[in-house]
């Protein structure tokens, strides 16, 4: 794996741990509008496509329900003022980070977690380890989609030849498959080993090191 010159990571559940936080921004929406909570293991089976489909997953109804706007609106509300409460690096992240920036790599995160929570996060967290953070915005696809992997690529300025993709989800496996890249799957994060290999998953890392492995 240390043979890749542009690595692509997801973020939730690849780089950062965010569903405690997640669960805990989902549930001030939902009480904020009357409507019962959810358990933290549900809100790690919502997430992975972008915070609105979190929120349609988790209230009754989705959209239909005469709440939803409302909830939603609170929770991004909510979630930019308590996104680093308990939200941090999986253990191994930031050396793993650290020795492929020595190596010369390039590395972007893209994230179907909104623009600025995600830019946030990765200022807050990567200062100076990643170059590009690209979250949803419009007038661009979320994943599986392509769009934000060409978006990052482009604004590295490299190509596609050298590139690898690294997710911990169907979705990313999705993603990468879309944008013509190799996909490495994390055993770390918010699906396991059965759940991505049913989704076509062939190539894992079981913790952060072995990204940097020759």
């Amino acid at each position: 794996m240390s043979t890749y010159k542009t690595y692509i990571f997801d973020l939730d559940g690849t780089l950062l741990d965010t569903l405690s936080d997640l669960a805990s921004s989902v549930n001030h929406a939902l009480r904020s509008v009357g409507l019962p909570e959810r358990t933290e293991e549900e809100v790690r089976c919502f997430v992975g496509n972008g915070v609105r489909m979190l929120m349609k997953r988790a209230i009754p109804g989705g959209e239909q329900n005469v709440h939803f706007e409302e909830a939603f609106a609170e929770f991004k509300r909510y979630y930019l003022l308590h996104d680093k409460t308990q939200t941090k690096p999986y253990d191994g992240i930031l050396e793993m980070l650290t020795e492929l920036k020595s190596r010369g790599a390039r590395i972007a995160v893209v994230s179907n977690k909104f623009q600025a929570a995600t830019q946030s996060l990765c200022n807050h967290y990567f200062k100076n380890l990643v170059d590009v953070a690209v979250g949803e915005h419009s007038g661009v696809k979320k994943k599986p989609a392509p769009d934000i992997v060409e978006e990052a690529l482009q604004k590295l300025g490299v190509g596609k030849e050298g590139a690898v993709y690294v997710g911990d989800s169907d979705v990313d496996i999705m993603t990468a498959r879309n944008s013509g890249l190799p996909c490495v799957s994390v055993l770390w994060g918010f699906r396991d080993k059965e759940f991505l290999m049913d989704h076509g998953a062939t190539r894992f890392a079981v913790v952060p090191q072995d990204l940097v492995a020759g």
